[in-house]
C-alpha cells in the first residue's frame, strides 16, 4: 500500500476536502467551508494547512468563536443537514467561547464539527499559555467539556489516530437518528507531527444520508390506534424538513383529513393557504388553535421532540382519552411520554402508513371545526399586526408591517425571547421554508450569526432577522461580517429597553419588575442607544424610524439596498399577543404576596393537567 507523507493537520484539511454528498443531483462537497478565529494553538499547523487548501476548504475568518460556529449551525440547518460546516479556535477562551454553539448544535439535532486546539500532548512545556490545570488529573483539559454538549469526541495525541477519528465523527454527523456536534480536539505538539498515511485515506468519498425504515408492527399498531381516533390532529416537526418529507406530509393530511399544527422548529413545513393548516400550537402557539388541540383524542408527532413549548408542558392534551403516536428516526424521542412510536425516516413512514391506513378518513365535522378555529385566529391576527398609529408598536404590529411589504419567499429568522413567538404567529408561511429558527437552545445573538448562516445557504433569498435589543448587545459583530463578504442581511432591532420578554414572565409569577429591563435594573446613567448609527460604523446601512408606517418605508430602501440594512424601532414591552398554552416554570411555593399567589394557583391548575408521563 502506498503511504502519503504529511503532517496531521495537512491530513486532516486534505481528508475533509475529499467528503463528497449529492444535493438534487449534483456532488457537492461535505464541507462547503470552515470558521476560523487562529491563536497560537491552530494557527502554525492547522491554520497553514487550511490557507494551502483554500480554494478546495473555502476559510472565513470569524469575529467571536461563538457566533462563527453558530452560523455554520444555521448554515446546516438551511441546508437541511446535507452539508456541514467546521470551526476552529486557539486553545483556551477560543475553545471554551464554542462550547455554547456546540449546546445549540446539539439540541437542536444539527451537525458541527468542531477542531480546537489543545493543550501538548507530550506535557514538555507545561504548563502551557491558556491551560487549565487539574491537579489530580493531567489529562484533563478545558475541551473535555465539549464531552457533555457533543455526540461525538476525542482528542488527538498521535497523527495516526485520525485514520479512525474523522470517518467515525463524520458518520455520527449524517446519521439522522444520531446527528449532532462532533469536537476532535488537537493537540498543539500533534498537528505539526508527521505520519506516513495510507493513500487510501484520501481516496474521494461520497456520502448519503439514510433513510431508515419503520418496522412493520409499529405501523400496524400505529394504523389501528388512528383508526380509532375521532379527533385526530398532526404535529409537524423540524425532522419534516431534514427528511425532505413536506410534500408527504401535506398529501397525508389531505388524504386522511387531519388537521397539522406545527412546532417553532417545524413552521413552514406547510403553507397556510392548505386546508389542513393548523398553525403553531404549544407556548408560543395561537389561542384558538391551541384551545383546538385540548379538544384531539390523538396526536401524530412528526420528527419532534415533543419540547415544553409545544406540549404546553404536556398540560395541553386535555382530553382523558389522548393518545399519541410519534414518527421520529431517533428512537430516544419517538419513545417519549410511552407514545405508539414509528422509528424510523419521516418520509418513509408517512408512506408506509398511509398504506395501512388505506382510505381511512378522520370525520369531516372535526376539519370543518378546525377551519373555524383558524380563521377565526388569522383574524385576530390581522387585526392586532395590522397598521397601527401607537406611540410604541408592538412586536405583533412590527412583524405585521415586514410580513405585508415582504416576498414570500423571503425568510424570517428568530431565536431568543418574546420576538419568537409574536413573528411565528403573524408570518404565516406564504412558501415552504420560509422561517428559520433556533429554539432548541433559544440562544440570544443567534438572530444575527444565524441569519448570516442562512443567507450563505439562501444567497438568491432575502433574509430577515427579527432581534430584541437585549439579544443584539449581546453580540452583533457578525453584522460586519456579513458586510465584508457581500451576504446581505436585513436586521429589524425592536428596542423595547431590556429584555420584556422575561420581565414580562417576572410579573406574570408575582414579582416586581427588577434587572430584565434597563429601567428596572441598577443603571445611574441610563443612555438612549443609536442602533442604526452602531449598524453603520460597521459598514452597514441603517436608520431608526418613529412609527409603523415609517417602518415600512424603511424595509423597501432595505429589499433594494445591496448592503446589509439594520432597522431599529422602539416598541413596547408589555403588549402580546393571546396564548392558551400552560407553560411549567419555577414559582414560589411559599408566596410572600397576592400576586405570588394567584401565580401559584395558575401553576398548580396547571400541573392538575399535565400528564404523568403516560
Amino acid at each position: 500500500m502506498k503511504n502519503i507523507q504529511l503532517t496531521c493537520a495537512h491530513a486532516i484539511v486534505k481528508f475533509l476536502t475529499k467528503q463528497k454528498i449529492y444535493i438534487n443531483g449534483k456532488k457537492e462537497p461535505l464541507f462547503p467551508g470552515a470558521f476560523g478565529i487562529f491563536g497560537h494553538g491552530n494557527v502554525a499547523c492547522l491554520g497553514q494547512a487550511l490557507e494551502e487548501n483554500k480554494k478546495e476548504l473555502p476559510t472565513w475568518r470569524g469575529h467571536h468563536e461563538q457566533n462563527m460556529a453558530l452560523t455554520g449551525i444555521a448554515f446546516s440547518r438551511a441546508k437541511r443537514r446535507k452539508q456541514i460546516f467546521i470551526a476552529t479556535s486557539s486553545v483556551g477562551p477560543g475553545s471554551t467561547n464554542m462550547l455554547t454553539a456546540a449546546a445549540v448544535a446539539m439540541s437542536n439535532r444539527l451537525p458541527m464539527l468542531f477542531l480546537p486546539g489543545d493543550t501538548f500532548a507530550n506535557r514538555m512545556p507545561d504548563p502551557v499559555l491558556q491551560q487549565v490545570e487539574h491537579f489530580n488529573n493531567p489529562n484533563i483539559t478545558q475541551n473535555d467539556a465539549f464531552k457533555y454538549v457533543t455526540r461525538y469526541f476525542d482528542r488527538i495525541t498521535r497523527p495516526e489516530q485520525i485514520i479512525q477519528s474523522l470517518p467515525q465523527a463524520i458518520q455520527t454527523m449524517i446519521d439522522p437518528a444520531d446527528c449532532g456536534p462532533a469536537c476532535i480536539s488537537l493537540s498543539q505538539d500533534v498537528q505539526g507531527e508527521v505520519f506516513d498515511y495510507p493513500e487510501e485515506f484520501f481516496k474521494e468519498q461520497i456520502h448519503t444520508i439514510r433513510r431508515s425504515r419503520p418496522d412493520d408492527f409499529q405501523i400496524k399498531q400505529a394504523a389501528d390506534l388512528i383508526k380509532k381516533s375521532k379527533n385526530p390532529i398532526i404535529i409537524s416537526g423540524g425532522g419534516v424538513f431534514y427528511s425532505d418529507a413536506t410534500k408527504e406530509l401535506s398529501e397525508f393530511a389531505k388524504k386522511h383529513n387531519i388537521p397539522t399544527a406545527q412546532t417553532v422548529m417545524g413552521y413552514s413545513t406547510m403553507k397556510k393557504d392548505d386546508p389542513y393548516f393548523l398553525g403553531a400550537i404549544g407556548g408560543f402557539g395561537g389561542k384558538e388553535p391551541n384551545n383546538f388541540m385540548k379538544k384531539t383524542d390523538l396526536a401524530i408527532a412528526i420528527g419532534t421532540k415533543l419540547a415544553d413549548f409545544t406540549t404546553g408542558s404536556w398540560a395541553n392534551f386535555e382530553n382523558p382519552n389522548f393518545k399519541l403516536v410519534s414518527i421520529n428516526v431517533s428512537r430516544f424521542d419517538a419513545n417519549k411520554h410511552m407514545a405508539q412510536s414509528i422509528v424510523g425516516d419521516a418520509k418513509v413512514c408517512l408512506q408506509d402508513l398511509t398504506l395501512a391506513l388505506g382510505n381511512w378518513k378522520a370525520e369531516d365535522d372535526w376539519h370543518k371545526k378546525s377551519r373555524i378555529a383558524v380563521n377565526s385566529w388569522n383574524d385576530y391576527l390581522e387585526k392586532e399586526s395590522g397598521p397601527t398609529n401607537q406611540k410604541l408598536p408592538s412586536y405583533a404590529h412590527v412583524a405585521g408591517a415586514i410580513y405585508r411589504k415582504s416576498d414570500p419567499s423571503d425568510i424570517a429568522v428568530t431565536a431568543a425571547g418574546g420576538l419568537v413567538g409574536e413573528v411565528l404567529q403573524v408570518w404565516r408561511p406564504r412558501e415552504l421554508n420560509t422561517h428559520e429558527t433556533e429554539w432548541g437552545f433559544s440562544c440570544m445573538s443567534y438572530e444575527i450569526s444565524g441569519a448570516l448562516g442562512i443567507k450563505m445557504a439562501n444567497p438568491n433569498k432575502e433574509v430577515i432577522s427579527f432581534i430584541g435589543d437585549g439579544s443584539y448587545l449581546l453580540y452583533n459583530s457578525d453584522i460586519y461580517s456579513s458586510v465584508i463578504t457581500n451576504n446581505k442581511i436585513i436586521v429589524i432591532v425592536c428596542d423595547n429597553g431590556g429584555h420584556a420578554v422575561i420581565n414580562r414572565l417576572q410579573l406574570y409569577k408575582g414579582g416586581k419588575e427588577f434587572n430584565c429591563l434597563l429601567k428596572s435594573s441598577k443603571a445611574p446613567n441610563l443612555v438612549p442607544i443609536n442602533f442604526a448609527e452602531h449598524a453603520k460604523s460597521m459598514g452597514a446601512e441603517g436608520e431608526h424610524v418613529n412609527s409603523i408606517n415609517e417602518l415600512e418605508e424603511a424595509f423597501l430602501r432595505a429589499k433594494k439596498s445591496k448592503k446589509t440594512y439594520v432597522i431599529s424601532i422602539h416598541t413596547d414591552g408589555y403588549q402580546w399577543l393571546e396564548g392558551s398554552a400552560y407553560w411549567e416554570s419555577p414559582t414560589l411555593t411559599l408566596p410572600s404576596s397576592e400576586e405570588n399567589k394567584k401565580a401559584l394557583k395558575e401553576h398548580l391548575d396547571g400541573k392538575k393537567k399535565q400528564r404523568k408521563g403516560v
